[in-house]
């Protein structure tokens, strides 16, 4: 018979009691409606042991013929110091801001992404936890891991397991979607990504539920996504069926040719204000429930001059939209992007400058690499 060490897990029956009981009603400490309240509790992601992403089809798609040639080469290795060094660094610094701004600061667990695992169909290696973002959806009280398309991601929520585990025993719902299997059934076979005027395509079957949180953003009872090549039609109707009637999804269409996040293409920056990309939104066919709100074209972004950056950049030069909403009107943005910030400040925000530039080739920016766990507010509509 196993034993169970009582001092972690004790025995629940006469005279005992449950680990998750406590003597009045739980209060739990995540909660999180939108992208604006003011911020009181938020997980940053690590760079310890990250792992250039085995190729797969589903990686490769994203990026350039001769990225994913050299992606293939590299992958299952790990990132070299050069890239790892300024963009801890400059992770550093952003943590400290957060803290100076009286944010309390999560962070997951430090893992080894080089193992190797499996399922009975595949193996792999891991990646990185620079984004918190991309593999679990915050919708109030409750923490949702996401079934994410990427098999190097597979177990991308395992190193935030204890965090997720004390919230869960302080008070929050915890939910997993159905691990996906990732066969081949799942991806188009030969994809290639739609050349400009083109139909639209993505290398995702509808085999299988799969998204990533990072295609979402929320505004109380109503969320926006994109379907990308992360995120199909079957992932979007499971979170719709999962959340019930009290929410509504509307899905925003995008341009772009190889699409994979929403938070350089539409970002909810405060009741009524709505950030866009030019290059990716047609505003004309924003849903109809957008019709009374700002619509801000976000401005060109600077240029990147650093050529490393510039080919080890796992994002489009519209990373300059990938921001954090401290409160309604104080926000976190890239220092380099003089020219968003300008704008920000003309549309009436108060921009916070901070270096985050180098965190590119692990995968975003400063919404890419924080997940808000708590937001001082309560679930509202903000739409008729």
């Amino acid at each position: 018979m196993a034993t169970v060490d009582e001092s972690v897990c004790p025995a629940v029956g006469p005279g005992r009691n449950s680990p998750v009981e406590s003597a009045g009603p739980l209060v739990s400490p995540v909660s999180s409606h939108n992208e604006w309240d003011p911020l009181e509790e938020i997980v940053v992601g690590r760079l310890d042991g990250a792992t250039i992403p085995s190729s797969h089809p589903v990686v490769t798609c994203n990026i350039p013929p001769w990225a994913a040639r050299l992606q293939g080469l590299a992958a299952g290795f790990a990132y070299p110091s050069g890239l790892v060094e300024p963009a801890q660094r400059e992770l550093d610094g952003f943590i400290e801001l957060l803290e100076s701004l009286d944010v309390t600061v999560r962070r997951p667990d430090a893992v080894d992404h080089k193992q190797r695992f499996a399922t009975p169909d595949w193996s792999s290696r891991g990646f990185c936890n620079a984004c918190p973002r991309d593999g679990m959806l915050v919708i109030g009280d409750e923490i949702i891991e996401t079934p994410m398309a990427w098999p190097s991601r597979y177990f991308d929520s395992h190193p935030y397991r204890t965090l997720l585990k004390d919230y869960f025993r302080r008070g929050a719902r915890w939910t997993a979607a159905p691990r996906p299997q990732l066969t081949d059934a799942l991806f188009e076979e030969g994809f290639r990504p739609p050349a400009p005027g083109e139909p639209m395509r993505y290398i995702l079957t509808e085999h299988e539920p799969v998204f990533d949180a990072a295609d979402f953003v929320r505004a109380g009872r109503d969320l926006f996504v994109t379907r990308s090549n992360v995120t199909n039609l079957m992932g979007i109707e499971w979170l719709r069926r999962h959340l019930g009637p009290g929410y509504r999804i509307h899905e925003i269409e995008s341009r772009c040719r190889t699409p994979m996040h929403i938070d350089t293409t539409f970002v909810l920056l405060a009741p009524g204000k709505v950030l866009v990309n030019p290059e990716y939104i047609d505003v004309d066919r924003l849903p109809d429930v957008l019709a009374s709100w700002d619509v801000l074209i976000a401005p060109e972004p600077d240029p990147i001059d650093e050529r490393l950056l510039k080919v080890t950049s796992m994002c489009g030069k519209w990373l300059s939209m990938n921001v954090l909403m401290v409160d309604e009107k104080r926000v976190i943005a890239e220092r380099h992007h003089t020219g968003m910030l300008r704008a920000l400040e003309a549309w009436g925000f108060e921009p916070i400058p901070c270096d985050l530039l180098h965190y590119a080739p692990f995968g975003g920016s400063f919404h890419c690499a924080t997940l808000d766990v708590r937001r001082r507010g309560t679930l509202e509509s903000y739409f008729d």
